[in-house]
């Protein structure tokens, strides 16, 4: 799930500097949630391996 976040904001990133600005904000959007759900997720994940 990190390693989609990561391609989406490089894409953003790109996106960006060639000035498509509506990829761009899509792109950054959609990294950004998947960042947070990949946090929720690894926290999840860490506390129930220690229970």
């Amino acid at each position: 799930m990190l390693h989609y976040a990561l391609i989406f904001l490089v894409v953003a990133i790109i996106a960006a500097v060639l000035g498509f600005g509506g990829i761009a904000g899509s792109a950054a959007w959609i990294a950004q949630i998947l960042f947070v759900v990949f946090l929720i997720l690894a926290v999840i994940s860490f506390l129930k391996k220690k229970t």
